[in-house]
């Protein structure tokens, strides 16, 4: 595992050593999601109302009440995620575990509801993530924050920091296997056998953007339903919908505007990215030079451990997610008051 531009005062996660009967990238990271144990569902969950009439679902480890002065962590899910993906789930139930209030912002149509508007959510939408974090410190102004982002969250995460630089609110964040070079990321799902995750990708946007056409008789677009699903690839779907829905000329300047990548410099917090060479998502273009990192940004690189993968273990079908054990542990430190829950 490569470590790279690392602030001295702060402790890494171990090095990443992938289970020997899971080594293959593909195994990685479709074990993670079907070896995950179930996770009972959240314990409190409410309705954010957005400035523009929309709305997103909040999913809580408790009610935000119940520990005033505990600090918060806010998780961020994947392309399609929600609370019901293994990742996700893990990880809120592993900042519980540690000490965390945590709570899981599902991206505008990602809690198995639509959305209210025609708009849905993109890699580089930091507008949501930003205004409920005002709210977060204008309901619990003693409380102090963090963040996790997995995948396309880890990119918005990331935007978000580069974004606020100094006036970033978040004590710490981490980003896994981010695609923060959104264009050659696109183009690398695109190719061989990364298709297959492609495949079911476009076909979990589909299904939603024809809900969507479905229920906004003024959409805004010119499409049929026939042309949504005569799309072949992530880039064209981005190029006909996502891109002109959100405001740009095309994907290509979608791409080029919402990579987080061009945003690290800028960030003033402690940022972690974890990151495998072998992720079959990602272009290895996404890995940020040293000389791109400032002081505050680490890179933890391992040669395997696919896409939001990072599944250990000695024990076949017994696995150990890497995420949920040393994610927590690393906030940690930036709150010493936490106590670890038994």
């Amino acid at each position: 595992m490569n470590l790279q531009a690392q602030p001295v005062s702060v402790q890494h996660p171990p090095p990443f050593k992938p289970a020997w009967w899971l080594r293959n990238c593909h195994l990685q990271t479709i074990a993670a999601k079907y070896l995950a144990p179930r996770r009972q569902a959240p314990a409190f969950s409410e309705m954010l109302a957005l400035p523009d009439g929309d709305q997103l679902e909040l999913s809580w480890t408790e009610a935000p009440a119940v520990r005033p002065d505990t600090p918060l962590v806010i998780v961020l899910h994947g392309l399609e995620g929600n609370i019901h993906s293994h990742y996700a789930a893990g990880m809120l139930a592993a900042l519980q575990q540690q000490g965390f209030t945590a709570v899981l912002m599902h991206f505008r149509g990602c809690n198995g509801q639509p959305n209210r508007l025609p708009r849905a959510y993109h890699s580089g939408d930091t507008a949501d993530l930003a205004y409920l974090i005002a709210q977060l410190q204008h309901q619990y102004p003693t409380r102090p924050l963090a963040a996790v982002g997995f995948s396309l969250g880890g990119n918005v995460l990331v935007k978000y920091a580069g974004e606020t630089g100094s006036a970033c609110p978040l004590k710490a964040l981490v980003a896994v296997s981010a695609p923060l070079a959104l264009a050659p990321s696109a183009d690398r799902i695109n190719q061989g056998s990364s298709r297959i995750y492609q495949h079911y990708l476009l076909g979990r946007l589909k299904h939603s953007m024809l809900a969507k056409l479905k229920r906004h008789t003024d959409f805004p677009l010119p499409i049929t339903p026939q042309q949504i699903l005569s799309l072949r690839s992530i880039r064209q779907f981005d190029d006909v919908l996502t891109a002109p829905l959100h405001g740009f000329s095309n994907a290509d300047e979608y791409y080029r505007l919402c990579s987080g990548k061009a945003y690290l410099k800028q960030i003033q917090k402690p940022t972690l990215l974890i990151h495998a060479e072998d992720d079959p998502f990602l272009s290895a273009a996404v890995l940020p030079k040293a000389d791109e990192m400032p002081p505050w940004v680490s890179l933890l690189l391992s040669k395997r451990g696919g896409h939001v993968g990072f599944v250990s273990g000695a024990i076949p079908l017994k696995p150990r997610y890497y995420l949920d054990q040393h994610v927590p542990a690393y906030l940690q430190q930036f709150f010493p008051q936490v106590v670890a829950q038994c």
